[in-house]
């Protein structure tokens, strides 16, 4: 366009003359009010979210429950931590993020605590099944982690508007989830279990050992028992 045919299509558009048909079908007006109760509501589903996973971690998984949820709440701090430090918005998306964050974080953990369960049916002793779980955990949760954390990547580098804000602080959620889940419950653990040296039971829930294998199935106290022979 020429500089007169623009000077001539600005002088219709203040003139009113450009003929544009138009039904006005429906008419509203969203307030600031309508934005803080959908972040209000987003915040009460994360707390809410996060109490349902501590309730059941600690109901099946007894104190190695208490372990992975103290780890979780340590995740959420760092998140927002660094969230403050780069001064970020929270924003709608960032908040479905932070509780896509809580439930990667948490799963971490499910696959420590079950693996070290399945140490203590193989007849593992307990200081021992404390430090295979972890290591044998470690990869499982690297690649699913990495693997998420690419698609996070994608949608910053490929999205715009509210599709980066929710990668950004998914992203960022993910690194502060291998952390917390792996390091800090692992010392928690190390903490509470390493200064004994004869180590018998763990409180890790129930382990039942599979029907029609020798020994006998032993639970007291939901925790992990080591009789004898070896067997839980």
């Amino acid at each position: 366009m020429t500089t007169q045919e623009a000077n001539d299509t600005s002088l219709l558009l203040r003139a009113g003359s450009l003929a544009a048909p138009m039904e006005i079908i429906e008419e509203y007006t969203i307030g600031p009010s309508l934005g803080e109760d959908n972040i209000q509501r987003g915040i009460h589903s994360v707390v809410w979210g996060m109490v349902a996973i501590a309730v059941f971690m600690c109901m099946y998984y007894m104190l190695f429950g208490v372990f992975s949820t103290i780890s979780l709440g340590v995740n959420v701090l760092l998140l927002l931590a660094i969230l403050s430090m780069l001064q970020a918005t929270l924003t709608l998306p960032g908040i479905a993020a932070m509780a896509l964050a809580i439930g990667v974080a948490i799963d971490s953990n499910v696959l420590i605590n079950e693996r070290i369960r399945e140490e203590l049916r193989a007849g593992v002793a307990p200081q021992q099944a404390i430090s295979a779980g972890y290591q044998h955990a470690w990869a499982t949760i690297l690649d699913s982690n990495v693997t998420t954390l690419i698609a996070g990547l994608a949608l910053l580098a490929f999205g715009s508007g509210p599709v980066r804000g929710f990668a950004v602080v998914h992203c960022i959620g993910i690194l502060t989830s291998m952390f917390s889940a792996v390091f800090f419950s692992r010392g928690l653990v190390n903490l509470w279990y390493g200064r004994k040296k004869k180590l018998k039971s763990v409180s890790i829930g129930q382990v039942w050992k599979p029907e029609g294998e020798s020994g006998h199935r032993s639970v007291a106290s939901g925790r992990a028992v080591v009789d004898g022979d070896g067997d839980q």
